[in-house]
């Protein structure tokens, strides 16, 4: 029985090798499991602790396969992922036992390496989630103690979309340990990151936070990774890795097959050490087979040596600075010059009855609004989106102010959405998380927000100063006039302040509150806000009737409406009339406390709402 490289070495023996020679990675670990019939969704780092034998043929199969480097079973085994599987209290245990099972697979072969294998947390985190960085190092640092303390020889950080998160992970590693880091994003078959980053932005990004190799994995096959890995080969001199997908899954009686022969993998193998690649392996689809055939391909190839970085023509994109607020939109003009914004309101309608929407708008157009507002409600039924709706105002000589909710689409799909939106004419938007839609009429409709408000904020600042998600240049930059939402009334008012914060730094120009009923409770509140140095639009509600007095006390979350003004609407004799004078009494205090006010009908008739704004344009 041969020797095996233990952790007490340092980082020297696994570099030395790398400078002396091609090394092999294994392939997948979940495509295994998977065909020894583990179901996919256990969780499958939790086989350590459950299934140790299962784990350990896989690794033997690879080491009988020729792998130089076997990655620990512990891809999702950090303390979020495990978390949605209840099992973060063992996230220890679980990365302990998956370095050990490695280990000892390892030791039967003179020479194998046990790398810690880590992966994304699953979530978002900043700018485009509210998992902080700090917060996302400190769940790495975790799992990488645990693999140390099993004894691995390096880290492999892979499948990473989100070079942010990626830059997080080697930094929570290295504040454990020295051992050598191996990073690799995630990309399509132009080169760029799921999220649209490029190689002359990730690259150096990765380079400068510590990474030892540098490399791609996963998402596509052989040919689209060797085009990227020659890319980033022209902008770094650090070690370069490999482990594409056996190609591209293919629905074969419904299941996800990879169709690359271990014969076409193995020429890829070769072309990649042309390439100066030093490690590589496989990922999803690939399989001791790929494996034996790759180690005897590498094996023949001289390693490229010597390589030297080209700096990227391009450069890094530029930022440009963004349009002045007053040259966006009317109501950024307004807002801009200290004037008073007041806001009208157009919900879309059911089905395409859209006429009755647009005329109502006009006349609160009449009545002085310099905008109108166009939610995005999460409502059942066919109805107009909000982004069609605000699109005919437009048309029609109407401002809009789009709602725009993370409930629908992904980044990438959010981002499209707002380069849309500017290309037909839309420039103030409000960002927000959004309300989960109801599940009344589709029992199977799912909502994504794979991003919040903070997230969708980020993006339509960078649009604002040219630049994509990924870093790249837009050419020309967006102009939004970008406003958020806050909640004062918030139960959690420390977190509210919290995210206020956060929504600012990300680029908010404007708040917009839920509709204020309570004076004294929005003036508790009020300096808070005004410390901001943002402008303030208030919510009003046109009242007109007890039930909807009712509704909004009980069943609209972030709003305070005292029982008295409830109590008021039930005793009266003309319910409409008084909740007319309650709304304009409290829209009129409110001109001297803020900045702008958004008249809104919420289950309410647009009449009462148009009369409201005719009272207030005549003050």
């Amino acid at each position: 029985m041969g020797e095996t490289p233990g952790p007490t070495e340092g980082r020297g023996a696994f570099l030395e090798a790398l400078s002396e020679r091609v090394l092999v990675c294994d392939g997948a670990m979940g495509t295994l499991l998977y065909a020894k019939g583990v179901f996919l969704n256990r969780c499958f780092d939790e086989l350590n602790l459950t299934q140790p034998g299962l784990v350990s043929r896989v690794h033997s199969e690879y080491v009988q396969a020729g792998a130089d480097v076997l990655e620990t079973n512990t891809f999702g085994a950090n303390r979020i992922k495990l978390g949605t599987f209840g099992l973060a209290d063992r996230m220890h245990a679980i990365n302990v036992a998956g370095a050990t099972l490695a280990r000892t697979a390892a030791a039967v072969s003179e020479g194998v390496f046990v790398a810690g294998a880590i992966g994304p947390l699953g979530v978002r985190i900043e700018p485009w989630g509210r998992t902080g960085l700090d917060e996302a190092e400190a769940v790495f640092r975790e799992q990488a103690a645990a693999l140390a303390e099993g004894g691995v020889d390096l880290f492999i950080l892979e499948t990473f979309r989100d070079v942010n998160e990626l830059t997080a992970a080697i930094r929570g590693v290295r504040q454990v340990s020295s051992l050598p880091v191996v990073a690799q994003m995630t990309t399509e078959d132009d080169g760029n990151t799921l999220d649209g980053t490029p190689p002359e932005t990730f690259t150096p990004a990765l380079e400068l936070a510590g990474a030892d190799v540098i490399g791609i994995n996963c998402s596509v096959g052989p040919a689209a990774t060797l085009e990227t890995i020659e890319r980033i080969g022209r902008l770094t001199t650090r070690r370069l890795s490999a482990q594409p997908n056996a190609g591209r899954p293919r629905d074969v009686d419904g299941r996800n097959l990879y169709l690359c022969s271990p014969e076409y993998l193995a020429s890829y193998a070769k072309r990649f050490v042309g390439a100066g690649v030093r490690l590589v392996g496989g990922c999803c689809g690939t399989t001791p087979d790929h494996i034996r055939q790759i180690a005897a391909s590498v094996r023949t190839s001289a390693p490229t040596s010597g390589r030297t970085a080209i700096t990227s023509e391009t450069g890094p994109a530029v930022e440009i600075v963004p349009v002045p607020r007053r040259e966006r939109s009317a109501f950024g003009r307004v807002l801009a010059e200290g004037g008073f914004a007041l806001l009208g309101e157009a919900s879309a309608p059911r089905g395409l009855e859209v006429e009755a929407v647009v005329a109502g708008v006009q006349r609160q157009q009449a009545a002085g609004v310099c905008a109108v507002s166009v939610p995005d409600y999460p409502r059942n039924g066919p109805r107009v989106s909000a982004l069609a709706l605000a699109l005919l105002l437009q048309q029609g000589g109407v401002e809009a102010v789009l709602h725009v909710t993370c409930r629908a689409h992904n980044l990438m799909g959010l981002q499209s959405d707002l380069l849309g939106a500017h290309a037909m004419g839309v420039r103030n938007v409000v960002l927000t998380t959004g309300d989960p839609a109801p599940l009344k009429a589709y029992a199977d409709a799912t909502a994504v927000f794979e991003v919040d408000a903070i997230g969708l904020l980020n993006i339509a600042s960078r649009l604002n100063r040219g630049l994509d998600i990924g870093g790249q240049s837009l050419g020309e930059p967006t102009s939004f006039h970008i406003g958020a939402a806050v909640n004062p009334f918030s139960p959690d008012l420390d977190a509210e302040w919290r995210r206020l914060d956060f929504k600012i730094d990300a680029g908010a120009e404007y708040l917009l509150t839920p509709p204020i009923f309570d004076l004294d409770a929005f003036d508790a509140v009020l300096p808070r806000l005004t410390a901001t140095g943002v402008p303030i639009v208030a919510g009003v509600v046109a009242l007109e009737s007890t039930r909807q007095a009712e509704f909004h006390a009980s069943e609209v979350s972030g709003v305070v409406l005292p029982d008295a003004v409830v109590d008021r609407l039930r005793q009266s004799t003309d319910p409409a009339e008084a909740g007319h004078e309650f709304s304009l009494a409290t829209a009129r205090a409110l001109r001297d406390r803020v900045q702008g006010l958004r008249i809104s009908t919420l289950h309410g008739s647009p009449e009462a709402g148009e009369r409201l704004l005719v009272d207030l344009a005549n003050i």
